[in-house]
């Protein structure tokens, strides 16, 4: 069969290899793949910056935005063939840590941890892959495609569940005005779960054109591409990564406000940083600053919740190329207007 490898740590290194089939055995789902979201962490690995093969192998098969339909499921697994689902990213580390025992590896606390497609596993990015039917997510036929948008869904879904959790410590809290940086995939999925609890919205990017704009407005929400004047959210949740818009996301919170940072800096940006200043705000106006990455069960089940309370035309929007398989390259190509691409897999 077909599949997307890399030699990690190597850039440019992608390639669609002839590898061979995979055997279920008794416990594992076999699933077909329809389809493969690509991401910036897979642009990341691609350049070398990331990535890790499995023990023992010098390539690794990318890939963990998944969407594929079971063809083999052993009995009493919870599935049948012909049914659709979307693979769970991370495993958990196997000492197991105090998280990751509980189910909750998106917390796990050594590191130890295995992610499909990134860190010692091979991932979605194949004609036909395994699936541990714990790691497996059923996902409803009225989906169809948008499915694949499951997984950056789970994470949005993993950063509004602990911006609740936090908010939770203060009974009199309420969030009204939420402010969302990017509008990548993971941006305008945060707006639309944003909108869903009947938030005031407001999504800061750069596209001054392009499809953007217009997918922010459709979900009535308010679209930025420079000052935001006097604007101060009770929730900011970050997407971007981009030193000069944290810092300035940092500053911009209400009094017991709440910032969720999702995006990943690729660090080496110095910048000026008045720490005790940043430090009494924090502390005088109980400002909560965390980091959210990667999604456990709960929050899968979560995102597809908000995926089908969604207008599917919207979401058909964010997916702004289908890219066949045999077009691979295209699908790592970036371009300017490009929102999630996916790559379909022959039926």
């Amino acid at each position: 069969m077909q599949a997307l490898t890399i030699s990690p740590g190597i850039p440019d290194s992608l390639r669609l290899d002839d590898i061979p089939a995979p055997t279920p055995p008794r416990d594992r789902l076999l699933v077909r793949a329809l389809a493969l979201g690509i991401c910036g962490t897979d642009h990341e690995i691609l350049a070398g910056h990331y990535g890790t093969a499995p023990p023992g192998h010098d390539r690794l098969v990318i890939g963990h935005e998944s969407l594929g339909v079971v063809e083999h499921a052993p009995p009493d697994s919870g599935f049948a063939v012909g049914e659709r689902v979307v693979g769970v990213v991370r495993r958990p580390d196997p000492v197991p840590c105090p998280a990751c025992a509980v189910g909750e590896w998106d917390m796990c606390r050594n590191g130890r941890y295995t992610e499909r497609g990134i860190k010692e596993r091979d991932g979605f990015g194949a004609g036909h892959f395994l699936l541990d039917p714990a790691f497996a997510v059923k996902v409803g036929g009225d989906l169809g495609l948008l499915a694949v948008l499951t997984e950056p869904a789970s994470v949005v879904a993993k950063a509004w569940d602990h911006i609740e959790r936090i908010g939770a410590r203060s009974l009199a809290w309420r969030c009204r005005t939420v402010l969302v940086t990017g509008a990548g995939p993971v941006g305008l999925l945060a707006a639309l779960m944003a909108v869903q609890r009947g938030h005031t919205v407001h999504v800061l990017d750069r596209a001054e054109h392009g499809p953007k704009p217009d997918l922010v407005r459709a979900l009535g929400a308010t679209y930025h591409t420079g000052d935001l004047g006097d604007l101060c959210p009770d929730v900011v949740v970050e997407c971007t990564g981009a030193p000069k818009v944290i810092l300035d996301a940092l500053r911009r919170n209400a009094r017991d406000g709440i910032v969720c940072l999702t995006g990943v800096s690729s660090g080496g940006y110095l910048m000026n940083f008045d720490v005790g200043d940043f430090n009494r705000e924090m502390v005088l106006e109980n400002i909560v600053v965390f980091g959210s990455v990667n999604a456990n069960l709960r929050h899968y089940h979560m995102a597809l919740a908000a995926l089908g309370k969604a207008d599917p035309v919207w979401l058909g929007r964010l997916i702004t190329r289908r890219v066949p398989l045999a077009g691979w390259r295209d699908a790592f190509e970036k371009r300017d207007d490009d929102i999630k691409v996916v790559i379909t897999f022959p039926s």
